[in-house]
């Protein structure tokens, strides 16, 4: 793995990717994002060495590379899952590339569901903790002290720092920005009734299949992240109604440019 993510780091300096200041992660139906990158450098996932190709349709499976303002940003336009069939190693292999090229700050976003029945679709949540409800920890196996310490700690495994910022663009820019415990579940089906339920009970208030494995590693490398959930659809257990994949990518798609107003401020800000 250590020679994989060399490799792949390598040949990514060799065009350029070179001096970054800051890395996105953009998930399911978020890929707009990509628009505000100046004089971008575009490579398809299985051109670059090493590298997993995203399966689903809706993750365009984009490495990106160009600038926003002044700062060098490079964004994954799609990511890996682990409902997908991959393991954590291929899941979170980006952002051990990331750690390799220099990356010191990451913003991660996703598409959730809303536990907390004071939060809307359309809404935005940003994350302050996580529950880790999957089967797998990509930190399992041999540690590499050159990547990272055997025990690290994940007191704080979302920056106070840079979601206070994010707090604070978002009143100037009157978004309405909520902030809670993301979960993470394995999927791809959607939650019963029940489980639901039990994720509000265990202190969730958004529930999503990605986001934790990355933070995970983020913080084992020491880069500095945040993330923001859209909330797509609601998760009442006491009124569930069918949820279509496509009105989902709608919601998310429509709630995107303040997801977008958020990032770029964030990322001039800092």
């Amino acid at each position: 793995m250590i020679k994989k993510v060399k490799e792949t780091a390598q040949y990514l300096k060799g065009e350029g990717f070179e001096n970054i200041d800051f890395a996105v992660i953009l998930g399911t139906g978020l890929g707009q994002f990509v628009k505000e990158i100046k004089d971008p450098i575009t490579f398809d996932y299985e051109e670059i060495p090493n590298f997993t190709t995203s399966t689903v349709e809706f993750h365009k499976g984009k490495l990106i590379f160009g600038t926003i303002g002044s700062k060098k940003i490079l964004a994954m336009q799609g990511r890996f899952h682990y409902y997908e069939g991959y393991d954590m190693q291929q899941i979170t292999f980006p952002i051990r590339v990331m750690k390799e090229l220099g990356v010191k700050k990451l913003i991660v976003s996703n598409a959730s569901g809303a536990i907390n029945k004071s939060f809307k679709k359309g809404e935005l949540m940003l994350l302050t903790d996580h529950i880790n409800l999957l089967a797998e920890n990509p930190l399992i196996g041999k540690n590499n002290e050159e990547w990272g310490p055997r025990f690290p700690d994940m007191g704080e495994p979302y920056s106070a720092k840079m979601n206070n910022q994010l707090k604070e663009l978002a009143v100037g820019f009157n978004i309405n920005l909520h902030h809670g415990i993301y979960a993470a579940v394995q999927g791809p089906n959607l939650e019963t009734a029940a489980e639901y339920r039990y994720l509000g009970i265990i202190g969730a208030d958004a529930v999503g299949m990605s986001t934790v494995p990355e933070v995970i590693v983020a913080n084992h490398a020491g880069i500095e992240c945040c993330a923001i959930s859209v909330l797509t659809d609601e998760c009442d257990p006491d009124n569930l109604k069918p949820v279509d994949i496509s009105e989902i990518i709608e919601i998310a798609g429509k709630a995107e440019p303040k997801l977008i107003e958020l990032v770029v401020g964030l990322v001039d800000r800092i």
